[in-house]
C-alpha cells in the first residue's frame, strides 16, 4: 500500500534555492556583459584619440617643413576622412599653429576633439 506523505516545512525549498541561485548567477552574467560593453566603448574612444593625435603630429611635421608658407595651411572646420564624421581646422597666428580635429563616434551625439598646439620657429 502507496501513503502518500503530507506536505512538510521543508518541502520546495530545494526549488527555492535553485531560482534564487538562478537569479544570482543571471545578474554577474549582465554585470560581466555590461563591463565587456563598456571596456569597447572605451577602446573604441581611444582609437579615436590615438588617431587624432597621430594626424595632428603629422600635419605639424609638414608644417616644419615647409615654415616659409605657413599660412597655407589654414582651415576652418573641414571634413577630415581618418575619423568618423571628422572635422579640421587649422589656425595660425604668426608662429603659434592650432590644429583642432573633432569627431562624433558612431551612435553617439556628444562631439569629441582633440587640440594640438606648436610654435614653428624659423
Amino acid at each position: 500500500m502507496i501513503r502518500k506523505q503530507l506536505p512538510g516545512p521543508q518541502d520546495g525549498m530545494a526549488l527555492l534555492e535553485g531560482l534564487i541561485a538562478i537569479v544570482i548567477f543571471s545578474a554577474g552574467v549582465l554585470g560581466f556583459a555590461w563591463m565587456q560593453a563598456a571596456a569597447t566603448r572605451q577602446v573604441t574612444e581611444s582609437k579615436y584619440r590615438i588617431e587624432a593625435s597621430f594626424a595632428a603630429n603629422q600635419l605639424l611635421g609638414k608644417m616644419w617643413t615647409q615654415r616659409s608658407d605657413l599660412d597655407a595651411f589654414e582651415e576652418d572646420n573641414e571634413d577630415y576622412a581618418g575619423l568618423p564624421n571628422g572635422k579640421r581646422t587649422v589656425t595660425v597666428d604668426g608662429r603659434k599653429v592650432t590644429i583642432t580635429l573633432s569627431w562624433t563616434a558612431p551612435g553617439e551625439t556628444r562631439r569629441r576633439s582633440y587640440q594640438a598646439v606648436a610654435q614653428i620657429n624659423a
